[in-house]
């Protein structure tokens, strides 16, 4: 009898202690919530890291079997100097807040690969197109950030270019054009372009 009668006690005690919590009660509730935000925090970047790698972006067949293959046939992929380019490195910013923006946009990308969208060659094929475009209007806004990341007009010597490239360099800078207006094609296949209007 003695125990139930001790049940409401209790659970009236622990009422009151969580709503009129000590000093101690306080500390650990601060102990606890900055330890799971330590937790939280390291397991986001963690993920994070793992889904900016190369294994990550080729372990659907849709980009394995098309945009890889191309790639490895270019200078990003194998060169003199052994410096490489990976798929995160040109369509993922580095920076937290640019790269969360593109990360919420890649679900789009999750959603096709789930509805099977691009899932044969021949499909890949017509999006082509529409999914360069995309990541050329997206380089485009952000000056081609990730291209910059490892090559700049403020760092190039161009007395050590062939002189074809100083001269489009040069009329890059006065043009005010960034990488990907000249650049495309680089790393992937260019898709057929003959019904798309100059200037993309």
């Amino acid at each position: 009898m003695s125990n139930n009668n001790d049940k409401p006690g209790l659970i009236r005690r622990i009422w009151q202690w969580w709503w009129r919590p000590s000093r101690l009660a306080l500390g650990t509730l601060l102990i606890i919530g900055f330890v799971s935000g330590v937790i939280f925090w390291g397991g986001f970047n963690t993920g994070m890291e793992k889904a900016n790698t190369e294994e990550f972006c080729i372990s659907c067949h849709e980009m394995r079997e098309n945009v890889y293959e191309e790639y490895m046939d270019t200078i990003h992929y194998t060169n003199r100097s052994g410096v490489r380019a990976t798929c995160p490195d040109c369509h993922v910013p580095h920076e937290f807040v640019p790269k969360m923006v593109r990360k919420i946009k890649a679900s789009k990308e999750l959603y096709g690969k789930a509805l099977g969208i691009i899932d044969t060659p021949q499909k890949f094929e017509e999006h082509r197109l529409a999914m360069a475009q995309n990541e050329w209007r997206r380089m485009k806004d952000n000056n081609s950030q990730e291209c910059r990341n490892c090559h700049n007009f403020d760092y190039m010597d161009f007395t050590a270019q062939k002189s074809v490239a100083a001269k489009m360099h040069d009329q890059a800078i006065v043009d005010g054009k960034t990488c990907i207006d000249c650049h495309k094609g680089i790393a992937h296949k260019l898709p057929d372009m003959r019904n798309v209007e100059p200037g993309f």
